[in-house]
């Protein structure tokens, strides 16, 4: 169960994840030219596998994803996302290689691997909308950071320090964390182009992870060698000439009609940082705002933005917890609701906050009732409805999903869609007993009820614990990546176990 592969492709050459040639196609590359090419791996990691074949037999670990392997989720409350299926106390959910074929009670299925879902949330995984993940081995490394630190020092010094190895072990280290977290979808805002080198280590970290992901091709540092945008011509022919694959597409841009008009000729969708004030208003004017397009933040839209949004049909991203932070604003959650813009859930960097979606939801969840129920004591009538819990449940999974332009495949557990499924344990001291399901999801869990994650059927997480990675391996390899960067930006080690970027 090496996840490493595009399981749609079927043809070129990929290296492993890290240290082993393969034929299945996710790239053009062998092994020893993508290396040349990109000088990845052999200093940083010195050739040692960080992804590698779980022994799923002996480890008691179900075998999935394959075609014609069957698992049977028996017996667990399944919450479906999909208004017409609904929820359920207690049923099963029947996946079939990659694909949910049947979600209800008592089902049948022979020949098929039984999992005790019992004590069990079964739902579709969360679907994060927009995260640098090349920042991955700066985690934390800017707690107290306003946003101005965070663009003078990740975004400038960091980000121009960054070697083709750096961003594929960030992509890697990052996409291994989101699994673990029950985030099985992903929008990687990849703004590290700064050389084609950094851009295929991003898609290679990207794609051996096993997530699933939205590779959307960003600007990097200014230099002679960066070829952004063009470049995502090449990328979509050697990396992502198919629809139907795990990793997909998109342009992660800014307000430059010309980009814009090149994402719509390779078809890539946008996903843009929109936090000004009336700078949409000349992309509205070329006709070029649309439905294919991802709005992140909005904090400080004004109101002719938001009809704009709304009326072309597109959708919001928010990262709640790095605006407050940070200082973009208050994050826009009543704006995209009384526009009725579909909305998602983003972490946006690790080097500031968490990379989980308890933390978002809750975010999320408080700060539209504070600021409703502040509205009400002002003496406002005919106020807008309170968030439920149920409802930003439905934003952190099938709202990402209609963000990222997923819907058709993940997002709701409906028969025909991706088996991209979290089981979270409801028999742990912080939710026993469970009497609303939603509820114990929103206000009560973290991290640790994340008990197992599939991925187009295959087990990234069980029992607790991450299926395929050498956690030992990747965590030395992000020190030695972080060591480099933090030596090359001249930033002082503290007392507390990290470093101080220069502000």
């Amino acid at each position: 169960m090496c996840e490493i592969t595009q399981p749609s492709e079927t043809s070129g050459r990929t290296r492993g994840a890290v240290g082993h040639d393969r034929a299945d196609g996710v790239s053009g590359l062998s092994r020893r030219e993508f290396l040349a090419a990109a000088e990845l791996v052999a200093g940083a990691v010195g050739g040692a596998g960080l992804s590698a074949c779980a022994s799923a037999d002996s480890a008691g670990i179900p075998r999935g994803g394959g075609p014609g392997e069957r698992m049977l989720l028996k017996g667990g409350v399944v919450l479906t996302m999909d208004a017409k299926l609904g929820d359920f106390d207690r049923a099963d959910v029947l996946i079939e290689g990659s694909k949910i074929v049947a979600v209800g009670p008592d089902l049948q299925a022979a020949s098929a691997t039984l999992i005790d879902a019992s004590n069990r949330i079964v739902m579709p995984g969360f679907v994060d909308s927009h995260r640098h993940i090349w920042q991955g081995p700066m985690r934390n490394i800017l707690p107290d950071g306003t946003l101005a630190q965070y663009l003078g020092s990740i975004s400038g010094t960091a980000r121009s320090l960054y070697r083709p190895e750096d961003v594929y072990i960030g992509d890697l280290l990052s996409a291994w964390g989101a699994m673990n977290a029950g985030i099985t979808t992903l929008l990687d805002w990849s703004h590290i182009s700064n050389t084609p080198e950094h851009s295929d280590a991003a898609i290679h970290g990207l794609m051996e992870s096993g997530i699933r992901g939205v590779y959307a091709h960003g600007f990097g540092a200014p230099g002679p060698a960066m070829r952004y945008p063009d470049d995502i011509r090449r990328l979509r022919r050697q990396y992502f000439s198919s629809a139907d694959q795990r990793v997909t597409l998109a342009l992660a841009t800014a307000f430059a009609p010309a980009h814009w008009r090149l994402a719509r000729e390779v078809g890539a969708p946008i996903t843009v940082h929109a936090n000004g004030t009336d700078e949409l208003l000349p992309l509205a004017e070329a006709r070029l705002m649309g439905p294919d397009v991802t709005y992140i933040h909005g904090c400080r839209l004004s109101a002719k933005e938001w009809k704009l949004i709304a009326d072309t049909g597109g959708t919001l991203s928010i990262a709640a917890p790095v605006e407050m932070e940070m200082g973009h604003g208050i994050p826009a959650v009543q704006q995209a609701l009384d526009h009725a813009i579909p909305l998602s859930l983003s972490n946006d960097v690790e080097t500031s906050t968490t990379a989980e979606f308890f933390t978002q939801m809750r975010t999320v969840f408080l700060l539209q009732r504070m600021q409703l129920l502040a509205r009400a004591r002002a003496g406002e009538q005919n106020l807008p409805p309170l968030m439920t819990v149920k409802q930003v449940v439905e934003i952190a999974t099938l709202g990402g999903a209609r963000a990222n332009q997923l819907e058709n495949k993940v997002g709701s557990l409906t028969p025909g869609k991706e088996a991209d499924i979290v089981m979270l344990a409801t028999n742990r001291i912080n939710v026993m007993p469970l009497n609303n399901a939603y509820a114990a999801i929103v206000h009560g869990m973290d991290t640790s009820n994340v008990d197992a994650v599939f991925v187009a059927g295959r087990v990234k997480k069980w029992k607790g614990e991450l299926v395929g990675v050498k956690l030992d391996e990747l965590q030395r390899t992000a020190e030695r990546s972080r060591d480099h960067l933090v030596a090359q930006a001249k930033w002082p080690r503290t007392a507390l176990g990290g470093y101080a970027p220069g502000h």
